[in-house]
């Protein structure tokens, strides 16, 4: 066993979820959140804030990945009410399991299946909103690939999640609700351009439940990524949020640091 080395190309462990898991900024991906191989593990620490009108999101998490195969991950969430004052604080902890393949190696997309469960320790606005629970647990699948040289010459990676949820706004308004209290399927997706090693472009989509009949939207962003080295990334990305709380078009910055410790 070592600590994680050179095993990997630079840019294929992803980035950091806001829930924590390794994969974009919004939407789990199937590869692990190190750049370790079969024989190392490898930990990573991140931090995020999204800035919206009338909300602001800040996150903190870390995340180990073991020998290729297994990560676990912790994520702290708090957000802020800026317009009327007060926040929400919600932590999460996740685990995900590869099953198959290599998002380059592989004929097939590396393929995962990974949960978080979600506890939410400010629980008076989602119970004010008719939410069912102020705890609860996603499940995923998801399926990565990158193509090498298919865009001009240039690298494409895409990503296609399915997450079993109840969970309002990423559960910071509950879980479940008067409209519905069953799981549901939604999708996610990503898809992206590897300018470079250190350079990448795209846009990601996440579909998400609206069980308290408060118009929640599905979520957008377009985000550019710097990636100097296996120790440090940055992200900026410009989000579309929609309605939160019913409280519409919220859009802003999404910027997060984040890279391997060891």
């Amino acid at each position: 066993m070592a600590v994680a080395g050179d095993g990997k190309l630079i840019g294929t462990a992803g980035l950091n979820t806001i829930e924590g898991s390794g994969g974009g900024g919004i939407v789990p991906w199937a590869t692990l959140s190190g750049y370790d191989t079969r024989d190392q593990i490898s930990a990573s620490a991140f931090i995020t804030q999204v800035s919206l009108p009338d909300y602001r999101l800040n996150v903190i998490g870390a995340n180990i990945s073991l020998f290729d195969r297994a990560e676990f991950s912790v994520a702290r969430q708090v957000f802020g009410l800026t317009s009327l004052g007060g926040e929400i604080t919600q932590s999460i902890y996740g685990a995900k399991v590869r099953l198959y393949g290599d998002v380059i190696y592989s004929d097939w997309p590396q393929i995962s299946i990974g949960l978080q469960y979600k506890d939410l320790e400010d629980t008076a606005v989602a119970q004010l909103l008719g939410s069912d629970d102020t705890q609860g647990t996603d499940f995923y699948v998801a399926a990565t690939k990158v193509h090498l040289g298919v865009v001009a010459g240039y690298n494409l990676v895409w990503n296609v999640s399915g997450r079993l949820t109840k969970a309002n706004q990423l559960g910071l308004l509950g879980f479940g609700g008067a409209t519905n209290d069953d799981y549901e399927l939604m999708l996610e997706a990503s898809a992206g351009v590897l300018f470079s090693r250190h350079f990448a472009a795209g846009m990601e989509y996440r579909q998400k439940p609206d069980n308290l009949g408060v118009g929640e939207d599905d979520w957008i962003d377009v985000f550019i990524t710097y990636i100097p080295s296996k120790r440090v990334n940055f992200t900026l990305a410009w989000a579309d949020l929609g309605s939160i709380a019913g409280v519409p078009a919220q859009k802003g910055l999404y910027l997060s640091v984040g890279g391997q410790l060891w």
